[in-house]
């Protein structure tokens, strides 16, 4: 029995958890940087430690200062939240070697889905399709999947086709990857691509994978417990990005037909079982426009997005990482889960979107969320809060529910109008710009949609 975790993490998600946690009535511990003494998961948790100063890697990714405080409080799990450590094998096995439960996937999980590569050769073996790109293995000196210098990069590209995507093997949630349209920016961004997933992920191999224009993101929600059951939660459609990061997310996909969506979602399932994976996990999806669909990347940790999933099905995924971490069955089959409604969700994130979205950390002086049937908001912030720099910009989530996709967005209209955030700019003004736009609304959505805006 797990009976007092420590949340690995900050911001919403780290509420998020404390808030699973104590409808379980289980014990929680809060860490924090000296930048969160005053955050919300702070005042929430039972127990709260500062862990050292504001940079990450001096606090949230310190190996060796969050094992001595889950150590001092005696907790016998620990749950990474969405980011930070959350897909960090080194940091699961350290968990283990303390014999504290780490609320994920099992450490060969992570590895083998984490290397990009290695993930896309572990796919390819469970028979999903896999985007045209590196992957032959063939050259000399060079890991299996990866590309080694700009002109074998480059030549590859010419084989494929622009534009190729050039990406990081340990980047995910949209990072480490660049775009070239030509020989010439290949040959500039290889060395930009391979210089950042260095400094980012401490890993600097890349591969190259043909870059797909009016593409759909479509991603699928899984489960998997200890003694073998696998079900997903359906599909969510994330095609409406800045960057490659994710903005706005809904459940169902907005236009993809019945058939399409039940391939996507029974593959994505039959791949998660025949890697034995355990725990939360989403299963990423690149769908073009003839309505082909290649493996992506597999995220194995909760994400982001998991509200609209568990508002169309009625389940709470956090409760169930704890429940299938305690060694429990899934106690259901796919047949049970029912898809019921349409669930949308907007980041909101403290950066201006009119100046090129800059971060806009600061005071918060004026803090409202909205309400109302079908409206939840999970957020971290209220009047008085200082948003730190130092860290990801999101301060809220706020998802939209209804029995179909109109009234989820009526709903996400009228909610975005009573929400009020003053001190900060937020992305709220730009979610406001999307749901009026006819394109949004015939649900004609690719991962261009703000770039053709």
């Amino acid at each position: 029995m797990i009976k007092k975790i420590l949340i690995a993490n900050r911001g919403e998600i780290a509420v998020r958890i404390i808030r699973a946690c104590k409808d379980m009535g289980i014990k929680t511990v809060a860490i924090f940087s000296t930048a969160d003494k005053d955050a919300l998961h702070v005042k929430y948790a039972d127990e709260a430690y500062c862990i050292g100063p504001p940079p990450s890697t001096e606090s949230y990714l310190k190996y060796a200062n969050i094992i001595a405080v889950a150590d001092f409080a005696n907790v016998n799990a620990i749950h990474p939240g969405a980011g930070f450590l959350a897909e960090d094998a080194q940091f699961a096995e350290m968990c283990e070697a303390h014999e504290i439960k780490f609320i994920g996937p099992s450490v060969t999980n992570i590895e083998t889905m984490g290397d990009k590569v290695q993930a896309r050769e572990t796919i390819a073996k469970a028979g999903l399709k896999l985007v045209p790109g590196s992957r032959s293995g063939k050259r000399k000196n060079s890991k299996k999947g990866t590309v080694d210098t700009a002109d074998e990069a480059a030549q590859l590209a010419e084989k494929i086709g622009y534009p190729v995507g050039i990406k990081a093997v340990a980047g995910g949630g949209g990072r480490g990857i660049r775009i070239a349209e030509n020989r010439p920016s290949l040959l500039t961004l290889f060395h930009t691509a391979k210089a950042e997933g260095e400094a980012s992920f401490g890993n600097g191999d890349v591969y190259i994978e043909k870059w797909i224009e009016e593409a759909r993101h479509i991603e699928v929600q899984i489960l998997g417990d200890l003694h073998g059951n696998v079900v997903h939660f359906g599909e969510r459609e994330c095609s409406i990005q800045r960057k490659q990061q994710k903005l706005l997310e809904e459940a169902p996909a907005a236009s993809i037909p019945a058939k399409l969506r039940s391939e996507i979602c029974k593959t994505a399932a039959k791949a998660a079982k025949s890697i034995g994976y355990t725990n939360a996990g989403t299963i990423e999806f690149v769908v073009d426009k003839n309505e082909n669909f290649y493996f992506l990347e597999m995220n194995t940790r909760i994400q982001v997005e998991h509200t609209i999933s568990e508002s169309i099905t009625g389940i709470d995924l956090i409760k169930e990482q704890i429940r299938l971490a305690m060694g429990e069955e899934l106690g259901y089959n796919q047949s049970d889960i029912e898809i019921q409604g349409h669930a949308i969700e907007c980041r909101i994130n403290a950066e201006d979107a009119l100046n090129n979205f800059m971060p806009s950390p600061g005071l918060v002086t004026k803090y409202h969320p909205p309400g109302g049937i079908g409206i939840r908001v999970d957020g971290y912030i209220y009047t008085g809060y200082t948003v730190p720099p130092h860290y990801d910009s999101l301060i809220a989530k706020l998802i939209a529910s209804g029995r179909d996709r109109e009234e989820a967005i009526a709903r996400l209209k009228r909610a975005l109008s009573e929400f009020e955030i003053e001190g900060i700019k937020t992305t709220i003004p730009l979610f406001q710009n999307i749901l009026n736009d006819e394109r949004f609304r015939s649900g004609t959505i690719f991962t261009n949609f703000l770039e053709k805006g």
